[in-house]
């Protein structure tokens, strides 16, 4: 499988695999996201066995070994599988996460110790400045985290907006309609699942870096709320389900 490489914004690549036997009948793509900076990052590691694949591609953008940052939105196979594997071509490269993320699992399963990251903490990349927003059991485990990088407004939301098919790497194009079709059978809703979401509304940003499909440049803040105001009718249609 070929890993395409796009530049979806200033210095911020979008390195995508698609796999059409995840999810059919449409597929989907796995993507990461490499930012430019004098510290470079990557966010998304990419499974294990695909980091082959995937390093190819980084590596036409950069030499691997000026990695500086290794991130990731929480801990599962797509998100970080290959992590050891790129500790080990990057060697000045440290993993950075949220302090639960580091406490329960990252300083056990990396072979460096990670960097880890208070709710709002920011780390200069050098040109570039990244925010670790706690989004705990959005849309996965409690240490679910997204980045915010503050130069180009863009917010790499993880798995918030995943949708199917090999689309294209941006599109100004609704994204919340395809996501709730996936969404709505693979997350968990909670009362506080709804108000999270809304929640990252106050950094405005003005381009999504989605993790499954394409990315979004466009009233980003509206396609946040309308995210949300899907998972708070999934969790009344639940509540009322039970009720009856």
């Amino acid at each position: 499988m070929e890993a395409k490489v796009d530049e979806i914004g200033d210095h911020i690549f979008r390195i995508s695999t698609f796999m059409p036997h995840v999810l059919p009948p449409e597929g989907l793509t796995f993507n990461q996201f490499l930012i430019l900076a004098d510290e470079p990052m990557l966010f998304h590691c990419g499974h294990r066995k695909q980091f082959s694949n995937v390093s190819a591609a980084v590596a036409k953008i950069l030499p691997l070994d000026k990695l500086r940052w290794i991130s990731f939105g929480h801990l599962e196979a797509d998100e970080c599988g290959a992590m050891n594997e790129w500790l080990a071509v990057s060697p000045l490269a440290e993993v950075v996460h949220g302090v639960v993320g580091c406490r329960v699992s990252i300083n056990d399963m990396a072979d460096r110790a990670p960097r880890a990251l208070s709710g709002g903490d920011v780390l200069d990349l050098g040109g570039r400045r990244i925010q670790f927003i706690d989004t705990p059991h959005v849309p996965h485990g409690w240490d679910a985290g997204v980045i915010f990088e503050q130069e180009t407004s863009t917010l790499f939301c993880g798995d918030l907006f995943t949708h199917g098919g090999d689309r294209p790497a941006l599109t100004e194009s609704d994204i919340v309609e395809p996501a709730t079709t996936v969404l709505k059978s693979l997350s968990a809703v909670s009362p506080a699942t709804a108000p999270t979401i809304r929640g990252l509304t106050r950094f405005q940003p003005r381009l999504l870096a989605v993790m499954h499909g394409s990315s979004f440049s466009g009233d980003a803040s509206s396609a946040i709320n309308d995210l949300a105001a899907h998972y708070a009718s999934w969790l009344a249609a639940e509540t009322d389900a039970e009720g009856s």
